[in-house]
């Protein structure tokens, strides 16, 4: 195991040159964000998804030391080699970020258990079989850092969305579990629990549901929605030297949206 950072000034502590980020989900959205922000601190970034058109897109936007590769965490199968396929054209994948997902709004009663699959199998299934593979990886090099993208869902209960609430919920305990099992070899594993952020999932979530929107406004202390880029600076700093103490935490952030009303 790689000894624990002790960074010694603000700049050290928060930096991430000579890093390496695998960021799942990281065309768009949250997952851009993240991308974005780690490449501020100084990482290579490899932005993950299924559409190489959008990835392509969004490494435009960030321009150097930014890649794209196509992965579909749905096909379980084909996670078997892509960690060893990035690790030959890119290098020791450092950190990853657990961000790619998807969701079904739909009533409880009206649903079955293959739509309910469809979302586990993103957000728990491959994420779980992607980190596999990296962090077998990252203990080789003994360091590492994991970071899962989980909700506020997974803290309060929102009607309609089942399988969102079921994956989510199941990302926690991800969290725990592994950070119980791999601390001791150097990798951290952490997750981040977005509330309601300001992105085009969220308005074609509430779009026309017009009490919805209310009740989701009247829940959040601060009064707005996050933007991505709050998310994004909150994985930085899990994957930083500053947080190197830093274990089996998911950090909610959600302008106060899960503390009550």
């Amino acid at each position: 195991m790689s000894p624990r950072p002790n960074p010694t000034n603000m700049a050290d502590a928060f930096s991430l040159q000579g890093e390496l980020a695998l960021v799942t989900g990281g065309g768009t959205g949250i997952g851009l964000a993240i991308a974005k922000c780690l490449h501020l601190c100084g990482a290579k970034v490899i932005l993950a998804g299924r559409r190489m058109d959008v990835l392509n897109e969004a490494v435009a936007s960030i321009d150097d030391n930014c890649f794209a590769e196509r992965i579909d965490l749905s096909d379980l199968d084909s996670l078997q080699t892509i960690e060893s396929v990035i690790a030959e054209k890119y290098g020791f994948v450092s950190i990853l970020v657990n961000n790619a997902g998807v969701t079904l709004k739909k009533p409880f009663e009206h649903s079955d258990m293959n739509e309910f699959d469809s979302v586990f199998d993103v957000h728990v299934r491959g994420a779980l079989e992607l980190s596999r593979h990296v962090i077998s990886r990252q203990t080789e090099h003994g360091r590492g850092s994991v970071i899962f993208i989980s909700s506020m869902t997974a803290y309060i209960g929102q009607p309609l969305v089942m399988g969102y609430t079921v994956s989510k919920t199941a990302i926690n305990g991800v969290v725990r579990g592994l950070a119980a099992e791999f601390s001791g070899r150097g990798i951290r594993v952490n997750g981040v629990a977005p509330g309601w952020i300001d992105t085009e999932l969220f308005r074609k979530a509430t779009a026309g549901d017009i009490p919805r929107q209310q009740k989701i406004m009247s829940r959040i202390p601060i009064g707005e929605l996050g933007n991505p880029a709050d998310i994004g600076w909150a994985c930085a700093y899990l994957a930083s030297p500053a947080a190197s103490y830093v274990t089996g935490q998911v950090l909610l952030v959600d302008g106060g949206g899960a503390t009550g009303f």
